[in-house]
């Protein structure tokens, strides 16, 4: 089996006002996503997603150029069940025979930002393609199945005080047992966001998870007055409560309260997690398959949280192939034990694949078709392809 093509596209799903939120990154009136297909002379096709912002934002343009110019060319004609050896070639670049030789890497100058997001998109396509090939799914191959179900929590949460509990009630009607609502400085204050939370737990009681997101919004002083005001809540975690810029900060927030924090989101490669590690900053590491480095860095990233003790929880904020990444590496992971289900109004995740996500008493099952087990639709894919 040979590499004929890889194809990268532009994906903009617009989202209808009604259903549109708001944040501190503005409003999201659509869904981007950068999508990769590698093609095969087998006939079989891997999806990827690589991601270069969040929801709505970011110009993708850059993304699909590196792929299609730079990325894709030397990949061509190798063998795409060879994930490691493609994974270090397009890290490495021209260098690659340095790392094989030498057994440590030596990264192209470009090795951040758009460049780790690229590669994330071809190695989930790889791994797609790996599993298709010999009909298992992606599980299977990552070490096989370690539990048969994950708990999945809602991740949503933007409506003020007085409509909050109302707001993550309905996610939990929906069969969700743990719950996620955005706070920081999108609220009018600390003391606002604080009773936001207090709304969430009153209303739905004791009994469900309940988790924060900041964003990274907060000083570190404001973080810690945060966490003494919701000590009562008993939370899961907090996350991001400072920048991720502020690895000291993060630290200090960590040191200063028993709410575990949980953080990763924007971080790529397992080299910047085991600084985030072993600065003591973080209990919930949260690697996206997207931008971290795909399937295979994600993995690595894994097993350096499990030897600190921690645990996984992949950010999954995107389409339904980067869900499908995360489902699959958590139903093998020890160390990973939940996945995060967005309950923002999203196309890429309900519309771009005939297969749908379905909750069965606040889990989602292994998944069972070969690879990733995603079929595209691909009307709807031309439907909001943008021209690059």
């Amino acid at each position: 089996m040979l590499i004929t093509a890889i194809r990268a596209s532009w994906l903009r799903a617009p989202i209808p006002a009604d259903r549109a939120h708001v944040s501190d990154f503005g409003k999201n009136d659509s869904f981007n996503m950068c999508l990769v297909e590698v093609e095969t002379d087998t006939g079989l096709v891997g999806l990827g997603e690589a991601k270069a912002a969040v929801g709505n934002l970011g110009n993708y343009a850059a993304i699909v150029a590196l792929i299609r110019e730079e990325l894709a060319p030397p990949l061509i004609g190798r063998d795409p069940r060879d994930i490691t050896a493609i994974w270090e070639l397009c890290y490495n670049g021209s260098r690659a025979h340095y790392a094989a030789r030498e057994g440590r890497t030596f990264p192209t100058i470009g090795r951040r930002g758009i460049t780790l997001s690229a590669i994330s998109g071809i190695d989930i396509a790889l791994w797609d393609l790996l599993g298709q090939s010999l009909g298992v799914p992606v599980w299977r191959l990552l070490g096989g199945r370690y539990r048969e179900r994950v708990p999945a929590y809602a991740s949503g949460g933007w409506a003020p005080v007085g409509g909050i509990g109302t707001q993550l009630a309905q996610y939990v009607e929906r069969g969700h047992r743990a719950v996620k609502l955005r706070v920081g400085l999108q609220d009018r204050s600390v003391s606002d966001s604080a009773a936001r939370v207090r709304e969430v737990r009153e209303t739905l009681g004791p009994d469900v998870g309940i988790m924060v997101d900041a964003h990274g919004t907060w000083s570190v002083r404001e973080a810690q007055r945060f966490a003494r005001k919701v000590e009562s809540d008993d939370l899961a975690w907090l996350e991001e409560p400072v920048s991720p810029d502020n690895l000291e900060g993060q630290a200090e927030v960590r040191r200063s309260t028993d709410i575990p924090i949980a953080a990763g989101e924007s971080e790529q490669t397992r080299f910047a997690f085991r600084e985030m590690i072993d600065a003591r900053a973080v209990d919930i590491c949260q690697p996206d398959p997207a931008i971290a480095g795909g399937i295979t860095e994600t993995q690595r990233i894994c097993a350096l949280a499990a030897a600190s003790g921690l645990t996984v929880a992949p950010h999954l904020w995107g389409s339904a192939i980067l869900f499908a990444a995360g489902l699959h590496l958590t139903i093998s992971t020890p160390c990973a034990t939940m996945v995060e289900f967005s309950r923002g109004h999203n196309p890429l995740l309900s519309d771009l694949v005939e297969e749908q996500v379905e909750l069965e008493d606040g889990y989602v099952l292994a998944p069972s078709r070969p690879g990733l087990g995603l079929t595209l639709r691909r009307d709807f894919v031309k439907s909001i392809t943008v021209a690059v």
